[in-house]
C-alpha cells in the first residue's frame, strides 16, 4: 500500500520551516518539511491546509509542486509531494513539536528522513 503525503516547502529569505517528528511516530526525531497523509478524495492542497492548521494553527496559501518522490521503507511505501507554500499566520507548535527556521546552507546538519534526500540537494543548489 501506498501512503500519500503532501509536504510543504515554506522558504524565506534563503531559510526553511521545518518541524521534528514526535516520539511514538514513524521516523521520530527526524527533521522534517511540515505535513502529512491525504484523506481519501483529498486534494494536495487541501491536505497542507488542513495538516497545517492542525498541526501549527497557521493557514497557508499553496503553490505549485516543487517534487515528488516515492520511497520504500521496510514496513511502508511513500509518495510525497512537495509544494511551495508561503505562511499566512505565525505557526505554534500545537502538538508540542519543535519547530525552527533552518538556512539553505545548514539543512544537512539536520536528520531528515531518506526520502527527502533529493529535495534538500535541490534546495541547496538553490
Amino acid at each position: 500500500m501506498t501512503i500519500v503525503v503532501a509536504a510543504a516547502v515554506i522558504e524565506d529569505g534563503g531559510r526553511y520551516f521545518v518541524t521534528r517528528r514526535q516520539a511514538g511516530v514513524h521516523l521520530e526525531g527526524y527533521w522534517e518539511f511540515p505535513g502529512g497523509k491525504c484523506e481519501a478524495g483529498e486534494t494536495l492542497a487541501a491536505c497542507l491546509a488542513r495538516e497545517l492548521m492542525e498541526e501549527l494553527g497557521a493557514a497557508v496559501d499553496v503553490g505549485g509542486e516543487i517534487f515528488t518522490v516515492a520511497h520504500d521503507y521496510p514496513d511502508r511505501r511513500v509518495e510525497l509531494h512537495f509544494l511551495a507554500c508561503r505562511l499566512l499566520g505565525e505557526p505554534s507548535p500545537r502538538l508540542g513539536q519543535e519547530m525552527r527556521w533552518v538556512a539553505r546552507a545548514d539543512l544537512r546538519s539536520l536528520h531528515f528522513p531518506p526520502a527527502d534526500d533529493e529535495l534538500i540537494a535541490r534546495l541547496e543548489a538553490g
